[in-house]
């Protein structure tokens, strides 16, 4: 069997590595990858390979890369010439076309973050995070035309800590996943498992995040902001304001239902370097880890220290 493999992330280049690694024991041939285009990035602005191509390089695998691959007679021309016999998709980051994920004769498979139908779109892992959800899992699907909506062939379940990051989540599932496709491969090629469809009645939607999402209203729960504080936590990194500047809050704990002696955005500090900061409903919300425009993360107790905060100032100033 050859494959070809569309992927881009570092998420991604783990599942590539891991069938590079298992070509024998699943009686598959790589014979491809498709990733997105180099990048600039940094403060430099170089243009960087995406970790996927880092990968295929390294195993000197036929790369094709493409901002667009709708329409684009390359592509399809690239999968001539591959002649694979099935597809493996992970965080490739566009919609396929149909044209090209039913190339292969045992079609496209995809690994989803989340337990489909819930959470169907580009940010699984955040929204779960966002909204509070005790479980998540990988899915592995079969393409079809629609946004996460093809047949499961293969879910797995892991439950999500109450301090867990997005960052944390992902590789936790990544290393799930890899483990559940390798062993939805072979029952699949051969045969013997078949997919399931999806209730999309059940079905929730997870969409592309936007930075904005990310500002932190203190006028919410304290739980609510913990949860937003862990889901933005490594992209794009909740933030407010501070003294006119922006502030990022990366990690935090602890969010208390119990009345609180401040009001929300309130800063109240402790003896022991500790932030406080209350929040919507009468509770408050312990900040762990924080970070000013232009300067490193730095733990409370340092932040408290080096900015010399005082009891009674305000968060979300509209700096």
């Amino acid at each position: 069997m050859r494959a070809i493999f569309l992927g881009t992330p570092d998420f991604a280049r783990t599942f590539l590595e891991a069938l590079a690694r298992n070509q024998t024991r699943l009686g598959l041939q790589l014979a491809g990858v498709v990733t997105q285009p180099d990048r600039r990035s940094g403060r430099g602005r170089k243009l960087s390979p995406p970790p996927v191509k880092v990968a295929a390089r390294r195993l000197e695998l036929p790369i094709f890369q493409c901002a667009r691959i709708r329409g684009n007679a390359e592509a399809l021309e690239f999968l001539r010439q591959v002649r694979p016999d099935v597809m493996v998709v992970v965080a490739f980051g566009q919609i396929l076309p149909r044209e090209f994920f039913a190339w292969p004769p045992f079609g496209s498979l995809n690994v989803h973050t989340s337990l489909l139908p819930r959470y169907r779109g580009a940010a699984p892992v955040v929204h779960a995070i966002l909204n509070g959800e005790k479980e998540t899992g990988v899915t592995i699907m079969k393409l079809d035309e629609g946004m996460d909506t093809g047949d499961v062939l293969a879910q797995a379940a892991t439950p999500i800590g109450p301090g867990v990051t997005s960052g944390e989540l992902e590789r936790q599932l990544s290393g799930q996943g890899v483990e559940l496709l390798l062993q939805t491969l072979p029952p699949y090629l051969s045969g013997a498992l078949r997919g399931r469809p999806q209730d999309h009645e059940q079905a929730t939607l997870a969409p592309l995040i936007r930075k904005e999402d990310a500002r932190i209203d203190w006028t919410r729960a304290a739980g609510r902001i913990h949860d937003q504080v862990r889901a933005f936590n490594p992209r794009p990194g909740a933030f407010t304001s501070f003294r006119g500047e922006r502030l990022k809050v990366w990690r935090s704990r602890n969010p208390r239902s119990s009345p609180s002696p401040v009001s929300a955005g309130q800063i109240r500090t402790t003896p022991k370097g500790a932030i406080l900061v209350g929040c919507g409903e009468g509770s408050s919300l312990e900040l762990v880890e924080l970070q000013s425009a232009n300067r490193g993360r730095l733990r409370a107790r340092d932040f408290t220290n080096g900015m010399k905060l005082r009891s009674g100032e305000r968060l979300g100033d509209g700096g």
